[in-house]
């Protein structure tokens, strides 16, 4: 590995967002089974953790595009944002992977696919938003989202919802996958092209 790549992993602080999402992934499978376990529950029990668990890492992974010297990096003579998208990509395979494995089972309701769906959705409403407002606040819109959307998406089955509540839909469902797949590519985009933004 060359000094520029370690200079770039020690400036993102890899080691404690590697930890943060350790501990996501340990608490999201004790909670999917002790809900799953509990009397008169199944496995649509494990929604708040589908919900819950990719936020957690969406917000590690988007805390960590934080650079305490933005100036050297935009002044820089070879471009970072190769180093940005690599990093995005490896993090969000790493802990979409680690996410999938602790909700095991039943991958036609709220099992391995959602979580992935959800992965990748969240980081990239999370990226999208560190281009948009910095970094440290990254975190901050699909948290206000995902909550108003575990409050207000409907029971039953809804196509409209499928778009605006894709985080409470089922694994196979495919408008949800359109939305987080799009959400991910915008995100991944607008952080090449602009860099983490400017975290005040």
């Amino acid at each position: 590995m060359s000094a520029l790549s370690l200079l770039y992993l020690r400036s993102r602080a890899l080691p404690v967002t590697a930890a943060a999402l350790a501990g996501v992934v340990l608490v999201a499978a004790w909670s999917a089974d002790w809900l799953q376990d509990r009397p008169h529950f199944d496995h649509t029990a494990r929604a708040p953790v589908i919900v819950l668990a990719p936020l957690l890492a969406a917000a590690a992974i988007g805390t960590a595009l934080h650079s305490h010297a933005e100036e050297l990096d935009r002044t820089a003579a070879r471009r970072w944002w190769p180093r940005l998208v690599l990093h995005l990509v490896v993090a969000t395979a790493l802990a979409a992977g680690a996410l999938a494995a602790a909700v095991p089972g039943h991958p036609e309701a709220f099992g391995a696919p959602a979580m992935v769906r959800n992965v990748l959705g969240s980081t990239g409403v999370t990226v999208a938003s560190a281009a948009l407002l910095g970094a440290r606040p990254s975190w901050l819109p699909m948290t206000v989202y995902g909550s108003a959307v575990y409050l207000a998406a409907p029971d039953g089955p809804d196509r409209a919802a499928a778009l605006w509540a894709w985080p409470l839909q089922p694994g196979p469902e495919a408008g949800a996958w359109a939305v987080a797949v799009a959400a991910y590519g915008a995100g991944a985009a607008l952080l090449a092209v602009r860099g983490p933004g400017r975290s005040r």
